[in-house]
């Protein structure tokens, strides 16, 4: 048995730890007794255990990203980032870097460019990267991971030429004369990833590993992470996470089951729910739109700043009701990304058309959450579901987002406080490598409503959607165990709970400006230290 007692943190009121708290007994990863340090070691005289101090740090729930992709993540932490990018010609500049040491003939790849962060708005196009490199294909994801651009050489090696037709749920970008102009759009992108490199296994399991191991340097305990699309099996999934736990990573992951996988996952007699206390199996996940940045995110009515689109469908009503289903069928929730109004629509309908109950004790999970109306949301209330939101699109999208959408749709837009005081469960994630994983960036962002390099506006965007810090909090800790039923084991700090703790270095309740300073000094997992500081 080991046997831990964690002795001079600092808990603060809003997190519920009764008052006169000074230390904390834990057994095998489980809390085993609150109180003060002498009443605990008086209750402890003569056994054996160990002991780990806290040093003054201000102890919080063990905070968990409730929807992210740890492999890609990792991937990003080795690839061309453009993140921080803030014109189209420092973007190509880094291009060019990369091109000269790259071998011709090798992919220049790279992610996270947004071109509504650039001065003027504009991005790349298919001649300007060609005018880097022929000899080497480029692929370039977009902030949002729904649109895409490449060269010349690489359209050529995807079989793509200027009378190629679009796929079903994707499409090329062409100029006013019909010709590539090098954007990808949605599942169009097949064409390109197919004819990539296949990472081998060393490079899947060390990206899972490069992964965990920042997120716990960032205060994480643990990640509901959907990586299948990336790893290629749910044999691999397991392989490598087993790997890794014996290895001595010690860090806690929720596995969503992309809808492909169904029949693997039918295969090995799996359902949502199973695993153990370090990995889990979860819902069906399943895209029903794209995003609002390259406008494939479906709106019920045209795009105010391009009324010629409403967005796109990744499949139509009847294909949705079926792949929800299925999800049925096997025993699996399902968990659909759903941006616009049009697909939080289709993604009720398939929901309300194939009820969850008695099927599976994990909820329904509706991803994003972002564009929604007084209707949808009264929907939304009617079914076991709970809305994975992601706080930092805020600092992200606005104030572009609000040309995109138009102010008729502005009531509900990103809109975090009316939808938990309608009473939806709210949980809160990343979606990294899409925005940073740091989860005290997201919390930031959902009590300021504003990016944090900016002081203005000062009430930030939206500002009657802004949570209090208690709220941004809550939605890392009680809102992501409820998002998997884990409330009785996770999400808050009480006897019989895991022990799982975040400690940083000051007490981020006494202002926004804390969330943006403060450092992480331990991360510990079931009782175990994953992550220290010194």
């Amino acid at each position: 048995m080991t046997a831990t007692l964690y002795i001079n943190g600092h808990f603060h009121p809003e997190i519920g730890v009764p008052n006169g708290t000074e230390a904390i007994y834990a057994e095998n990863g489980i809390i085993r007794a609150l109180g003060s340090l002498d009443e605990l070691q008086l209750q402890l005289s003569g056994r054996s255990y160990t002991t780990v101090d806290w040093d003054g740090g201000y102890v919080l729930p063990g905070l968990v990203d409730s929807h992210m992709h740890l492999s890609m993540h990792g991937m990003k932490l080795s690839m061309l980032d453009f993140t921080d990018v803030r014109s189209k010609h420092e973007m190509l500049e880094l291009i060019r870097q990369r091109t000269a040491i790259t071998p011709p003939g090798e992919w220049i790849v790279g992610l996270n460019w947004n071109e509504n962060a650039f001065t003027p708005a504009v991005p790349p196009l298919r001649d300007e990267l060609d005018e880097i490199t022929t000899e080497h294909p480029i692929y370039l994801t977009r902030t949002c991971f729904h649109a895409f651009l490449a060269n010349s050489e690489a359209f050529r090696r995807a079989g793509v030429h200027s009378d190629t037709p679009d796929p079903p749920s994707g499409s090329f970008g062409r100029d006013s004369s019909g010709e590539l102009n090098g954007w990808v759009y949605e599942e169009a992108n097949q064409a390109f990833v197919a004819v990539q490199p296949e990472p081998d296994y060393a490079t899947k399991k060390e990206a899972i590993r490069r992964a965990c191991k920042d997120a716990l340097r960032l205060g994480l305990t643990g990640a509901h992470t959907e990586d299948l699309r990336f790893l290629g099996s749910i044999d691999t999934m397991l392989r490598i996470h087993r790997e890794l736990r014996e290895e001595g990573l010690r860090f806690r992951s929720h596995q969503l089951i992309y809808y492909t996988h169904l029949d693997e996952a039918e295969s090995l007699g799996m359902r949502a729910g199973d695993g153990d206390e370090w990995l889990r199996i979860g819902a069906a996940k399943i895209f029903s739109d794209g995003a609002i940045g390259g406008r494939t995110a479906l709106l019920r009515q045209p795009y105010a700043d391009d009324p010629s689109t409403s967005g796109m469908a990744i499949h139509d009503q009847q294909r949705l009701n079926e792949l929800t289903a299925r999800a049925r069928s096997l025993g699996f929730p399902i968990a659909v990304h759903a941006i616009g109004d049009g697909a939080a629509d289709m993604t009720l309908q398939a929901m309300e058309a194939y009820p969850l109950t008695g099927i599976s004790h994990l909820p329904d999970r509706f991803i994003h959450a972002q564009v929604l109306d007084r209707e949808l949301l009264e929907r939304m209330l009617r079914l076991p579901l709970i809305a994975d939101i992601q706080p930092r699109f805020v600092a992200s999208d606005f104030p572009w987002v609000l040309d995109r959408v138009g102010e008729q749709r502005t009531e509900y837009l990103y809109a975090w406080k009316k939808i938990i005081q309608a009473g939806v469960i709210c949980a809160g994630g990343s979606d990294a490598p899409i925005e940073p994983l740091d989860p005290l960036l997201g919390i930031h962002a959902a009590v300021t409503r504003r990016h944090p390099r900016h002081v203005e506006p000062a009430e930030g965007y939206l500002p009657q959607e802004r949570l209090s810090i208690a709220e941004g909090v809550k939605l890392f800790t009680d809102g992501s165990a409820a998002a998997v039923s884990e409330q009785a084991q996770r999400g808050t700090i009480a006897v019989e709970k895991a022990a799982d703790f975040t400690v940083l270095d000051r007490n981020i309740y006494e202002h926004s400006q804390q969330l943006l300073e403060a450092k992480v000094r331990m991360t510990i997992v079931n009782g175990e230290i994953g992550y220290r500081a010194d």
